[in-house]
């Protein structure tokens, strides 16, 4: 009797023990995948997640992570390499999200260059690197999902080098879509607008004027939630959205129009 193991896909999020990555992370499994997620300090939260896609009937693991440290990356490949040999004793990975980030609000006279770099170092250059280190595993035909911001299109004091980097993984997306297409690995991002998350300090969820001024500027009326999110990012993973190359992708309710 064959192992029905071997023939499910394992995708990695990466900050997936909270908001918008955990969202992703159980829509993903919900749509039949195996799903490994990563945590930078939050090991319980992380945990949670990981029994939340077990109790779906998928395997799971979560492996830390600091997305704003190259030189781990590694460290980190060599331990994903061996989780996905103990799912299925194949070293393939279907899919990756790159979802890990921060928010950091300051005016453009007050950031400070440490807050520059940390920003660039978490939501470009750590994008970029781990890419890039995990290519050998990413199946042909596989995917790759970056998410970025309706702050890429949409400018609103405090954001600017937030912004600005995400606006660098748009372009990077394309960039990826092109190299790799000859591998028929995918690559798209996803935008979303204001999420009611702990996201940047819980704002937009925790502050009514910050909550109904995003739901003023929304075509339908209210903030996004990271549920409205993560099904599309699962969605861009799987078999039917293959021919979606390229793309950036607003999920934003119709985010100032």
């Amino acid at each position: 009797m064959s192992d029905p193991t071997k023939t499910r896909k394992t995708i990695l999020v990466t900050g997936g023990s909270r908001g918008l990555g955990r969202h992703t992370a159980l829509a993903a499994a919900r749509s039949g995948f195996d799903v490994v997620i990563t945590y930078r300090s939050q090991r319980e939260a992380a945990e949670a997640v990981s029994n939340e896609i077990e109790a779906l009937g998928r395997q799971a693991a979560a492996l830390s992570l600091d997305t704003s440290e190259v030189a781990s990356f590694d460290d980190f490949a060599t331990r994903l390499t061996h989780q996905l040999r103990a799912f299925r004793g194949s070293t393939q990975l279907h899919g990756l999200v790159n979802n890990a980030g921060i928010g950091l609000d300051a005016s453009i006279e007050t950031t400070s260059e440490e807050m520059f770099d940390q920003l660039v170092n978490i939501h470009f250059k750590g994008v970029f690197f781990l890419t890039q280190k995990l290519l050998p595993l990413i199946e042909d035909g596989g995917r790759i999902v970056n998410v970025s911001s309706g702050l890429a299109r949409v400018a609103l004091p405090g954001y600017a080098v937030y912004g600005s980097v995400k606006g660098a993984i748009e372009v990077f997306t394309r960039f990826l879509a092109k190299e790799l297409g000859p591998r028929k690995i995918t690559a798209n991002c996803v935008a979303p607008g204001g999420l009611e998350t702990d996201f940047g300090g819980g704002a937009l969820r925790d502050i009514p004027q910050v909550n109904e001024y995003i739901a003023s500027q929304t075509a339908l009326g209210r903030a996004g939630l990271p549920g409205d999110v993560g099904p599309v990012i699962a969605a861009l993973l799987s078999e039917s959205h293959g021919w979606v190359n390229g793309q950036r992708i607003e999920v934003s309710g119709g985010w100032f129009l």
